[in-house]
């Protein structure tokens, strides 16, 4: 017989930041998001994060929490093996709160998976790839920019995801001391929607010009300019990843057929934990690259989205860095180095992150 839940407790999941963690859409200064805890009928406790990010998806923490606190009540009881059928009410209830549904999913699978008594990534598949997570260089000036990548290079971190934002000649100054700096790594450029499709390609133009290597440009349009993001797709050989333009799975639907970015950034606070493995099977299908990322998430999330992409395989571009901007963000993780390795072939049960 599965086990039951036999209790939910929702609680605040705070932490202090080594740096603020800023984007063009604005700053996380600290880790501000809610923790849901199962516990089964034998004592077992399962883990889910929401991480809000009220700048980008408009979430609430308040929010949130309510949203969860109301759900208890059609949880309560339920067996573990019912994911699928709590997913689907999560999904028709909290369509405008996927952060929450990220929470809640990730409690049920960690829950299911410690009653089956398998890790996590063997819920999406029968081998565990090992990843190696690039890290973020955020948004600031020209020697903020060069200190962090000789920082993180000297961390052993061989991929630079460099944020930008409105000032295109401070922005093509900071690409052009990363290439210098780091001249073997790969340089992933994030806009977070901060230009315009011109100005945008302007910027290229003067990167190619300065000899810059771009490896990925991440979301360069607002999410709703679906034609700006689609011209810069054809008119670029850089790779182009929509983020914030594919935000459920319907977005990514229509995405595919409109074949508006040949890479897809999934995150579990965008789309829940099921429907962001639904999203990977398609793109997969239909020959879209994937990129794994998160929000501002503390190791729990972020080794949940580490699982999925272990044991699903085929992500090209692994983006799960913020525990590295949290103090002791990674205590209590095992499978985290410090050089940015998730390796959760060892994992036992869950998730397998002490909170």
């Amino acid at each position: 017989m599965p086990l039951r839940i036999k209790k939910i407790t929702i609680t605040p999941l705070r932490a202090k930041l080594i740096q603020p963690f800023r984007t063009s859409l604005g700053v996380h200064h600290s880790l501000d998001n809610i923790l849901m805890t199962l516990e089964l009928n034998n004592g077992t406790k399962a883990h889910g994060e929401a991480a809000i990010a009220t700048h980008i998806t408009g979430e609430t923490v308040e929010g949130t929490r309510k949203n969860l606190e109301y759900m208890k009540s059609t949880m309560l009881g339920e067996p573990v093996d019912q994911y699928l059928r709590l997913s689907e009410r999560l999904h028709r209830e909290l369509a405008l709160n996927p952060a929450a549904i990220a929470a809640a999913e990730t409690a049920l699978l960690d829950a299911f998976c410690r009653w089956q008594k398998i890790p996590l990534w063997r819920f999406f598949g029968e081998k565990c790839g090992v990843l190696k997570t690039d890290i973020t260089i955020v948004l600031g000036n020209l020697k903020e920019t060069q200190d962090s990548v000789r920082k993180y290079s000297r961390q052993g971190f061989s991929a630079f995801k460099v944020k930008i934002g409105h000032d295109l000649d401070v922005d093509v100054k900071r690409l052009a001391a990363v290439a210098r700096l780091a001249p073997k790594a790969k340089i992933y450029v994030d806009a977070n929607q901060g230009y315009n499709v011109e100005d945008m390609l302007k910027f290229l133009n003067e990167c190619l010009r300065q000899r810059v290597r771009i490896d990925l440009l991440e979301q360069p349009v607002p999410k709703d300019d679906w034609d700006g993001l689609k011209k810069i797709s054809r008119l670029t050989k850089i790779l182009v990843c929509a983020d914030e333009s594919v935000r459920s799975l319907e977005d990514a639907r229509k995405a595919i057929k409109k074949r508006l970015a040949p890479v897809i950034n999934i995150k579990i606070m965008k789309s829940g934990v099921l429907h962001a493995h639904k999203i990977a099977r398609l793109a997969q299908y239909h020959g879209v690259k994937l990129m794994i990322g998160g929000m501002m998430e503390s190791s729990l999330a972020m080794t949940a989205s580490a699982h999925l992409a272990a044991g699903l395989g085929g992500f090209d571009y692994i983006d799960l860095d913020t525990p590295f901007f949290i103090k002791d963000g990674l205590k209590g993780n095992p499978y985290l180095s410090k050089t940015g390795t998730y390796d959760l072939r060892k994992a036992k049960e869950g998730i397998g992150v002490k909170v």
